[in-house]
């Protein structure tokens, strides 16, 4: 089962804007010895549209390498074409990937029949699928009765919810019970584990893997003081990480940490000053820094 917290993780570059692999592999090494237990590699936190496709299979494949079996792989393999998904995914198996973490199409929006063999389609390759809720992103949400229909798969076997709904993970488990949710949404794991979820793909324990990882395990142990404390610790972290978009802050956040260089490939580029001074007040506040 896919419990606990999943890092959603950064794709480093270098100055000339290739991917960094030494680094990356570097942050996979803090990673499995900060207590996570598993990665997502190329999802949106992973800078994936910007990718090309032998960028994207060399990313997961250095992942599965890194992780030594330590940590889950969930390779980042969605796309708004289910040929393209498809061809990841199968990049994705041959590299040793646990699982695809697979996002809602986005842009083309298509019907709930259409999102059900897209999803399906995947899952027949025999992969276990994460499905990915985040209509922010794709302006498509998951509806629960195709989620229903999915969880009868038996390779779907989780959904990451990012609609920042506590209910819709109850609806979730209301009907399909045995569908593994984890929280996409920093902010809301707690209160996500608190009416079942199992954890947490997050974007935030990119710069506190410890702290977040402790989090979930004290939620999991059902130490609530110790979990709500750390949430309250974090909280100023998990708010600022999205003050402009995701991974500029937490890309910015890191370099700041010292851990990767602050660089974006274009749509994406460096937020302002304003925002770096609020996020190094946060990051030195909750001792990150």
């Amino acid at each position: 089962m896919f419990a606990g917290t999943f890092t959603a993780i950064v794709t480093p570059f270098g100055a000339d804007g290739a991917v960094d692999f030494a680094t990356f592999e570097a942050l996979i090494d803090w990673q499995a010895k900060s207590g996570v237990d598993g990665i997502v590699p190329v999802g949106t936190t992973g800078e994936s549209p910007t990718l090309d496709f032998e960028e994207h299979e060399e990313v997961v494949r250095v992942a599965v390498r890194a992780c030594k079996g330590r940590l889950k792989v969930i390779a980042g393999t969605g796309g708004n074409s289910t040929a393209e998904a498809i061809t990841l995914t199968r990049g994705a198996m041959a590299a040793g990937a646990d699982a695809t973490l697979q996002v809602t199409p986005y842009y083309n929006k298509p019907n709930a029949e259409g999102l059900y063999r897209h999803f399906a389609a995947i899952a027949d390759l025999g992969l276990p699928v994460v499905l990915y809720n985040v209509p922010g992103r794709t302006s498509r949400e998951i509806p629960l009765d195709v989620v229903a229909r999915l969880a009868e798969h038996p390779k779907v076997v989780a959904i990451k919810e990012a609609a920042g709904s506590v209910d819709r993970v109850s609806a979730i488990q209301h009907l399909c019970p045995g569908l593994v949710v984890l929280s996409g949404d920093d902010s809301l794991t707690v209160p996500m584990m608190a009416v079942g979820a199992k954890g947490v793909i997050s974007v935030a324990s990119n710069v506190a893997p410890e702290l977040v990882s402790r989090m979930v395990k004290a939620v999991q142990a059902e130490r609530w003081a110790e979990a709500r404390a750390l949430h309250a610790r974090l909280y100023p972290l998990f708010r600022d990480l999205f003050i402009d978009t995701n991974p500029i802050p937490v890309k910015a956040a890191m370099a700041m940490q010292g851990r990767i260089l602050e660089t974006y490939r274009l749509p994406l580029c460096a937020t302002t000053d304003a925002v770096k001074t609020t996020l190094r007040r946060t990051l030195m506040d909750a001792g990150l820094i």
